[in-house]
């Protein structure tokens, strides 16, 4: 059989990403709004939902383990 990591395992650090990636898009939508970047404001928007869909999917992950904490083999 193929080994497969802990599923809450991954998932936490997806959620830990995700709130990396919501916290630096907020902060470049702020300095795009800031310098008057439209461009850089859209992109910062865009990280933000992409940290939010992977914080999401790593909590999924994390409900979806069995057994937290246990490897399969």
């Amino acid at each position: 059989m193929t080994d497969r990591k802990d599923l809450a395992t991954e998932g936490v650090k997806d959620q830990l990403k995700g709130a990396a990636k919501q916290v630096e898009g907020r902060v470049r939508s702020t300095v795009g709004g800031a310098t008057g970047d439209t461009g850089e404001q859209v992109k910062g928007k865009g990280q933000e939902i992409k940290g939010k869909v992977q914080q999401k999917l790593g909590k999924a992950k994390e409900d979806a383990d069995p057994q937290p904490g246990v490897d399969e083999e």
